[in-house]
């Protein structure tokens, strides 16, 4: 059985930055945690970050950018939190690891989950086409990651069995 790891905020838990879930009411998220398929996580957490805290934007580029040393992650204050969405990513993605994660269903647009969007660093609530730091190392390690907004996607794969997603690594 493949496993899914999910960002903690879609099952209500509340982790964001603003101290709240954003629980993703899908019946299909129901029956796969009875199936024990879920993995709850949050990236943000696992790097040591509170609840709440700062707003944070990727400034420089994406997800990728940050893991390659060329852009970094900082708060709405202004303080670099560059190595904590470093650390939580590679906390998270060796517990994805460690679970059997095939998948990960990550919220979009946070500079840690967002899988097809981020917002562009200027906190104008802008967005742009990319991933955050947590999606790109996921992706980077051949786990295939999917937006909260493209479960119907991923479902089709977990539940009809379609092909999985190639390994990357």
């Amino acid at each position: 059985m493949d496993r899914i790891l999910i960002s903690a905020c879609l099952l209500g838990r509340p982790v964001r930055y603003d101290g709240a879930g954003k629980r993703l009411d899908d019946p299909r998220l129901e029956r796969w945690q009875a199936e024990g398929r879920l993995v709850p996580v949050c990236p943000e957490l696992m790097g040591d970050l509170s609840v709440p805290r700062p707003a944070a934007e990727i400034v420089g580029g994406s997800g990728a950018d940050v893991l390659a040393g060329r852009a970094r992650v900082v708060t709405v204050t202004g303080e670099d939190v560059t190595a904590a969405f470093v650390a939580g990513a590679e906390a998270a993605l060796e517990y994805a690891r460690r679970s059997g994660c095939v998948y990960a269903l990550l919220i979009d647009r946070s500079p840690s989950c967002g899988s097809l969007s981020i917002y562009d660093g200027s906190f104008s609530g802008r967005r742009l086409e990319g991933a955050g730091v947590t999606a790109a190392l996921l992706a980077a390690h051949g786990i295939g990651v999917f937006a909260d907004h493209d479960i119907d996607r991923l479902a089709k794969i977990v539940d009809v069995g379609l092909l999985r997603e190639p390994d990357a690594g």
